[in-house]
């Protein structure tokens, strides 16, 4: 009986679980011990939570149910547990951003995104696994080694954020954040058959770090359905002053029930983004999967964004910003960060100042014509990965659909087009491939139009509860 109480507090929406919590149907004590015990029963076989903070959640728990009690005002995520991805720092939790160099770092301070959810009722339970600085789309690290996928244990859980998508899809956690530069919530969403959201850049908060990541790179947020992704985007969302780019728009709107008509909605589906390699086992589940859209009343026809120099744009970006971040830090401890990561360090530093100020005049450009785009269009369908789960052993997939791929971050173009145009995009649960591995679909939208595009991810998923299938458990 008591696994079965486990079982479902454990596996309910977050936002019936804060319901439950807020009208004392259940304690925050109750609730984390639930998730405590199942992560001591499943985490082991999949390694997605890799720093527990058992103690001080219990402890945690207690105090929020005191509060309660003594009818204090209590926040939206009030005893919700969640264990933040192990690159946002967390005061007094270790958080070593996946690298031998941070194996003992302790903050002393929480990141915004932490700060904004703690404020907001949630519970840490600990810290999810990462690659090594968060580089590559597949979770594996020499700190604490691979996060496998709870849904086939032998294929990866994608990444950067797979450690969080792994311990969503398993029933650790409710919510998770994570940050996505390349498809960091999309990718081990898809692979997971979770929701993650890349938010336009601004919606939320990164910090005062002035640098093109801000553009590049955003945190955001995951769950297992589309409404309780919405629902921690309504408290991580806003404005924030140190953030010089953040945005002022409301972010309450985002909590309010997603349920809409999509009739003569305009959505365009792109294959294959204009001529990317695509693995036909991911085709074979996403055509159907787009049909659902026009059963919805949409009108849908394929069609392409010029996506010319996407490409271009990211790879300068990111590896000038990798330099910025991680050069100096290379340079003092040559041969301790992964090869990978190095050579894209190294390569950054080769970049000069009229190559990174023409990728930028050419992201102007493209986010130019992407907005062209959406004038004809309400939303663009298509892949999130290139490929489905892949093996574990593997540090990325070396070619797709018969193409070699260049490097580590080639074969998530998909994605990574994507960011290069600053649209938010969604992936959501799309259905499952012949041997039982997930597969996302990617709906992306225009510019700060987060509202619209989660409320058509959430009809999606709706009609079609792909989300819904658990993987087979201890």
């Amino acid at each position: 009986m008591e696994d079965v109480i486990e079982d479902e507090l454990c596996h309910l929406p977050a936002r019936e679980l804060a319901k439950r919590l807020r009208t004392c149907e259940v304690s925050a004590r109750e609730v984390v011990t639930a998730h405590l015990d199942r992560v001591e029963r499943v985490n082991p076989g999949i390694n997605a939570i890799v720093t527990l903070t058992a103690d001080q959640a219990l402890a945690d728990a207690a105090e929020a149910d005191e509060r309660l009690a003594h009818g204090e005002e209590v926040g939206p995520l009030h005893g919700i547990p969640v264990a933040h991805k192990d690159n946002h720092d967390v005061a007094g939790v270790r958080t070593t951003y996946g690298s031998p160099l941070l194996a003992d770092n302790v903050p002393t301070a929480h990141s915004p995104i932490v700060e904004r959810m703690r404020a907001a009722g949630v519970i840490t339970l600990g810290k999810t696994n990462i690659p090594e600085f968060g580089a590559g789309s597949h979770t594996m690290n020499p700190v604490f080694g691979a996060t496998r996928n709870p849904y086939r244990p032998s294929l990866s859980a994608g990444g950067s954020s797979g450690g969080a998508a792994a311990a969503l899809a398993a029933g650790l956690h409710p919510l998770a954040d994570g940050n996505d530069m390349g498809g960091s919530l999309r990718n081990p969403a898809s692979f997971c058959n979770v929701v993650g959201l890349r938010p336009s850049p601004g919606r939320v908060p990164c910090g005062p770090d002035g640098l093109p990541a801000s553009w590049l790179a955003v945190h955001g947020p995951m769950a297992r359905t589309v409404g309780d992704v919405a629902l921690l985007l309504s408290v991580i969302a806003g404005y924030d002053p140190h953030s010089p780019f953040s945005l002022r728009e409301p972010s309450e709107p985002f909590a309010e029930p997603l349920d809409t008509d999509l009739t003569g909605l305009r959505v365009a589906w792109s294959p294959d983004l204009g001529g990317l390699p695509v693995d036909p086992a991911v085709s074979q589940v996403l055509e159907p999967a787009v049909k659902v859209f026009g059963d919805l009343g949409c009108e849908v026809e394929e069609a392409t964004p010029d996506l010319t120099n996407a490409d271009e744009v990211f790879r300068t970006l990111r590896a000038r910003i990798f330099h910025l971040n991680l050069g100096a830090l290379a340079e003092a401890h040559p041969g301790r960060i992964k090869k990978t990561l190095a050579d894209e360090i190294a390569y950054g530093a080769t970049l000069g100042g009229q190559r990174v100020a023409m990728a930028n005049l050419l992201q102007t450009r493209l986010v130019a014509s992407t907005r062209e785009f959406f004038s004809k269009y309400d939303l663009l369908l298509a892949p999130v990965s290139q490929v489905p789960p892949f093996p574990v052993e593997w540090e990325y997939p070396e070619t797709v659909a018969g193409h070699e791929m260049r490097d580590y971050i080639d074969w998530m173009r998909s994605s990574s087009a994507i960011s290069a145009t600053r649209c938010p995009a969604i992936s959501v649960p799309a259905g499952f491939t012949a041997d039982g591995s997930p597969v996302g679909l990617q709906i992306i939208g225009p510019h700060r139009g987060e509202l619209n595009l989660l409320r058509a991810a959430h009809m999606f998923e709706q009609a079609t509860r792909y989300g819904e299938r658990r993987p087979e458990l201890p």
